[in-house]
């Protein structure tokens, strides 16, 4: 029989904290697969992935990049995803249409805050991993320290199936332990046939190669038998039961190398063939029809269309949308269905991605990643699908921006062309919103961080030749409730001629346990005083009133509302009515309520030399950082502190200046935490 060829796809994200490696990863892989004939290095400016002119002047990844690439009769679709927080939303995007990923973890840092986001991000998305410890070649190197940290912060169970040949300057290949086999690579990155293991090394690699059978049997039920049968795992049982635990995320298989010195790519990619999933692999998509029943859909060719948008580029040359397939085919010419927008498109070319550079096709299936030229409503999240087969899958999830900025024209005159290029950026990017504030009449750009948004507006200056002014940034505060009210009255009677509006309500308002647990709505009256459907209406109308909070008009989180008691009116009492007794009443009962401003915070990992410990932390007590733990590594100290996001606007440049430049640090959001009282003043 004809294997699938879908068996020989595999669809792959590169994760990582930013400096991990990540796109030194990537340039390695379309090297060793022939798809480049030079070596693109970060810091040249020179990588595929990295194509942006803001990419190429800060070092950083900043947007997803798509590329295609084969090896051993198999093709890779992979996806070079961003490392700082900043650009998260990016990931899960991203992270919604693989198949597998690559974490990528560096050799003398080990799980780094950011590496440990995107693992949930993948967690939450059932996306299997392998673990790539990079930069082995570095002082301090360790890759049993690595493991170490995969093991006490992600919580998987780690199976390294490497030994490192060498250390630091030395290192200079790796022993499989599944094959008990030397690989090898010159220093000029040219990889040598496969060798025996050292003798130096054969004692250590059959105790790790032991250790490896024992933790795999503890976990495979197969590996189990076989290993009770004859007291140890043979290669081909050894290597199903890693892609086993591997796809169903029991275990990680962890390798490890040198990007920069082009060490360790070739068994990785031997490794995502291995043990990542196919399409085949993964479970059939599920999507809701028409009718509001839910259907499943499996990775054929033949199936009706189904795909997902996850990307939009608008270039000056035309507007991209990247899209997974996941059952059916596409060809040049197709009209499919927006089931999004509920409307028609017609697919007008059909590109195989290779960052900025594409290749035509003829027609795309499922399992395939590609870029499509025609598409003119469809945004990031929206489903295409067959029109005689509509199916409405569920879109990424997009994150709340938390720091706002106003923007506005240099000239008058290009007050329309700025919101021009404020609404491409807004299309091609969902985490960014673009909104006019009604009291000031600002138009005002949130974002997910002050990095985020110097990014988008620098896009601005430069694809659009606008001049723009920015303010300073603003943070997103929310409000609480610290103490409730009870039996708080409300009646609305409104009569103007004709039928008027009574509603009479009685509402109880408590503070949750945690001011980020949302809104929570119960009715306890008995004897029918209030009928079910106004205790809807009267639910509808406290969520309106949870917009603006009596504070600072800043929405409102945390509480609980409780509908005690009421009544009606034989005449007057209707929907509208009691909605607008919820609204009015609740905001109301809130100025009666004790309220708490809340400000959002960050999770700051400072990592510094050891004389510049003392002006870092009093740099953070200065920002209303509160620290939680310090370490030391390799020489440095590592801090980690919670501080407001309003404070660390600017906070680079001052750690840089006060560090001569050897401080870097990261920041997580980790939600929202009481304002301080000089805050709430202002």
């Amino acid at each position: 029989m004809r294997a699938n060829p879908l068996a020989t796809v595999r669809n792959l994200g590169i994760l990582a904290h930013v400096d991990a490696g990540k796109t030194t990863v990537t340039e390695r892989i379309l090297y060793a697969t022939g798809t480049t004939h030079k070596r693109g290095e970060v810091h040249d400016g020179t990588t595929v992935t990295d194509y942006d002119p803001q990419e190429r002047d800060r070092g950083i990844t900043i947007f997803a990049a798509a590329v295609s690439c084969s090896w051993n009769g198999h093709r890779i679709n992979l996806i070079d995803t961003p490392g700082h927080v900043d650009f998260a939303d990016e990931v899960e995007r991203s992270l919604r249409v693989l198949d597998g990923a690559v974490a990528v973890f560096d050799a003398v840092a080990g799980v780094e805050p950011q590496s440990e986001s995107v693992w949930r991000q993948a967690d939450r998305h059932g996306v299997p991993r392998i673990a790539f410890v990079n930069k082995m070649d570095r002082a301090g190197a360790d890759l049993d320290a690595a493991v170490a940290s995969v093991r006490e912060r992600l919580h998987p169970a780690p199976l390294a199936v490497q030994l490192p040949i060498g250390a630091q300057d030395t290192f200079t290949g790796v022993v499989d332990l599944v094959r008990m086999r030397a690989l090898t690579w010159s220093d000029a990155g040219e990889a040598a046939d496969p060798a025996p293991v050292p003798d130096a090394l054969r004692e250590e690699a059959a105790r790790r190669r032991r250790m490896l059978e024992e933790a795999v049997a503890e976990l495979h039920p197969g590996a189990l038998e076989e290993f009770c049968d004859t007291g140890s795992l043979g290669d081909a049982t050894l290597g199903s039961a890693l892609r086993d635990l591997t796809r169903g995320g029991d275990a990680v298989v962890v390798l490890c190398g040198s990007a920069y010195r082009n060490r360790g790519i070739e068994p990785l990619l031997d490794a995502v063939l291995a043990y990542l999933p196919s399409p085949l692999d993964v479970p059939p998509v599920r999507g809701t029809r028409d009718d509001g029943s839910e259907q499943e859909r499996a990775a054929d060719p033949a199936a009706p269309l189904t795909a997902l948008a996850f990307k939009v580029n608008a270039t000056p040359t035309g507007r991209l949308t990247y899209l997974r397939i996941y059952s059916g085919t596409i060809e040049k010419g197709d009209t499919v269905w927006d089931a999004t927008a509920r409307r028609a498109e017609r697919i007008g070319r059909i590109l195989r991605v290779r960052a900025d550079r594409h290749a035509p096709l003829d027609r795309a299936t499922a399992g395939d990643i590609v870029a499509v030229v025609g598409l003119k409503s469809a945004r990031a999240g929206a489903t295409l699908c067959a029109p005689d087969a509509p199916l409405l899958l569920e879109p990424p999830g997009a994150a709340e921006p938390v720091v706002s900025v106003a923007v506005e024209a240099l000239k008058g005159t290009d007050t329309g062309r700025l919101a021009a290029a404020l609404a491409r950026l807004a299309e091609e990017d969902p985490s960014l919103v673009v909104r006019t504030d009604a009291e000031t009449g600002q138009t005002v750009l949130s974002g997910m961080g002050e990095l985020h948004l110097e990014v988008a507006v620098e896009k601005i200056r430069r694809e659009h030749a606008l001049g723009v002014n920015v303010g300073r940034p603003r943070v997103s505060h929310r409000e609480t409730v610290g103490r409730g009210v009870s039996g708080f009255v409300f009646r609305h009677v409104k009569q103007d001629g004709g039928a008027g509006q009574f509603a009479h309500v009685v509402l109880d308002v408590e503070p949750l346990a945690s001011p980020e647990s949302g809104f929570e709505f119960r009715s306890v009256v008995v004897g029918g005083r209030v009928p079910q459907e106004y205790v809807r209406a009267v639910e509808a109308g406290c969520r309106d009133a949870l917009a603006e909070g009596p504070l600072g008009g800043h929405p409102v989180t945390g509480l609980r509302v409780t509908l005690t008691d009421g009544s009606t009116h034989v005449k007057d009492s209707s929907d509208t009515a009691f909605r607008t007794a919820g609204r009015l009443g609740l905001r109301d009962a809130l100025r009666a309520c004790a309220m708490v401003l809340l400000e959002p915070v960050a999770e700051v990992t400072v990592t510094v030399p050891e004389d510049a410990v003392g002006g870092v932390l009093g740099d953070l007590a200065a920002r209303r950082g509160r620290v939680t733990g310090s370490s030391g590594r390799a020489g440095a100290a590592v801090v980690t502190a919670t501080v407001p996001l309003a404070e660390l606007f600017g906070y680079a440049t001052r750690l840089r200046s006060r560090t001569q430049g050897r401080g870097t640090f990261t920041a997580r959001p980790t939600g929202y935490a009481p304002a301080a009282a000089e805050v709430c003043a202002r």
